[in-house]
């Protein structure tokens, strides 16, 4: 089950604090970076951030996945995705993807930046129609990729 996260609720933030912690570092890896930016948050930062989170409950309760987004009019940054370790593979991120998609379907540009090296990502991404537009590099033998996906009257995304 897909919901909104509260920002306002103090477990809800730990929760993804905690799942930051277990997901980002993977992340981290696979593209050549020691830290990512979201493995400095703090309990404040996230509960200041602006943003707006969804999250995947398992059945037992359990947050198996978050996707965070930046709306602004017409358009939608993707900020944060993340899934718990234990739940790779099993639909997770394209669930919260669909989801947004589906939440934010008057807006006609979703974005999303990921590590280029990053390829389970990617792939997702490219699976939903995101095309990348640009890459840069953000340290040095480390980039990243920035994706839109345009939708329009005729194309729903």
């Amino acid at each position: 089950m897909i919901c909104s996260l509260s920002l306002d609720v103090r477990d809800t933030v730990q929760q993804i604090w905690a799942l930051q912690h277990m997901a980002y570092p993977i992340e981290a890896q696979l593209i050549g970076l020691k830290e990512l930016p979201p493995l400095m948050d703090t309990f404040e930062t996230i509960s200041t951030c602006g943003e707006t989170f969804y999250g995947e409950i398992s059945e037992d309760g359990e947050l198996v996945g978050v996707i965070a987004v930046e709306p602004e009019e017409n358009q939608v940054t993707i900020s944060r995705m993340m899934v718990h370790p234990g739940h790779f593979r099993k639909g997770v991120a394209a669930n919260l993807i669909q989801y947004v998609l589906e939440t934010h379907s008057s807006s006609r540009l979703f974005i999303v930046s990921t590590g280029t090296k990053n390829v389970p990502a990617v792939t997702l991404y490219k699976k939903f129609g995101f095309k990348p537009v640009e890459a840069y590099e953000v340290a040095p033998g480390t980039e990243l990729t920035e994706f839109h996906l345009t939708c329009d009257g005729v194309k729903k995304c």
